[in-house]
C-alpha cells in the first residue's frame, strides 16, 4: 500500500513539473513573439523599411516556436485564431519595401498581437497599448513613451497610452 501512495506520489511530481516546464516554454514562446513585434514597431517608428522588413522575417520564424500542444483548450482556440493573421500581416511587411504598406499591415498586426497577450497573459515586462488618433489605429510598446510606428519621426509624439499590461 505505501508503495502504491508513493508511485502516485512521483507521478504527480512528475506531472506537475512537466506542466510547469510547458507553462515556462510557452510563456517564453509568447514574449518571443512579443519582442520580435517590438523590433518591428521600432523600426517603423525610425522610418527604417528595410529593419521593419529584416525583423518581420524573423517574426515569422519565431511564430513558429509557439507550439498548440503546450496550451490549454482555450489558448489553442485562441492561437488557432491568431497566428494566421500574424503570419499573414508578418510575411507582408516582411515582402515589401513601401514603408506605407509595411505600416498599414502593422496595424492589422496590432490588433491581432493584443488579442495574443490577452489570451496568453504571458508578457514578462509590462507593456503599453498606445493609440494614434490620427491613424485611428493602437500599438504595442515596451515604453511609456510615446514613439508612433504609423507616422514615424514626422508624427514621433502623436498618440496616447490606453491601457497598461502588467507582467504575468
Amino acid at each position: 500500500m505505501k508503495s502504491i501512495k508513493y508511485i502516485i506520489a512521483l507521478l504527480l511530481f512528475t506531472a506537475s513539473g512537466q506542466f510547469t516546464a510547458k507553462a515556462a516554454d510557452l510563456n517564453t514562446a509568447i514574449n518571443n513573439v512579443v519582442k520580435s513585434y517590438l523590433h518591428i514597431k521600432n523600426a517603423l517608428a525610425a522610418d527604417n523599411g528595410k529593419e521593419a522588413n529584416e525583423e518581420a522575417k524573423k517574426f515569422t520564424a519565431v511564430l513558429k516556436e509557439v507550439s498548440p500542444a503546450i496550451t490549454d483548450t482555450k489558448q489553442k482556440a485562441a492561437w488557432d485564431k491568431y497566428a494566421e493573421k500574424l503570419r499573414f500581416d508578418g510575411e507582408h511587411i516582411s515582402e515589401s519595401d513601401k514603408i506605407a504598406h509595411q505600416r498599414e499591415h502593422f496595424g492589422s498586426l496590432s490588433t491581432n498581437i493584443l488579442a495574443v497577450l490577452k489570451a496568453f497573459p504571458a508578457n514578462d515586462k509590462v507593456l503599453y497599448k498606445q493609440y494614434c488618433p490620427m491613424a485611428r489605429k493602437s500599438w504595442i510598446s515596451e515604453s511609456a513613451i510615446i514613439k508612433n510606428p504609423y507616422y514615424g519621426k514626422a508624427m514621433i509624439e502623436c498618440g496616447v497610452t490606453k491601457e497598461t499590461l502588467k507582467t504575468r
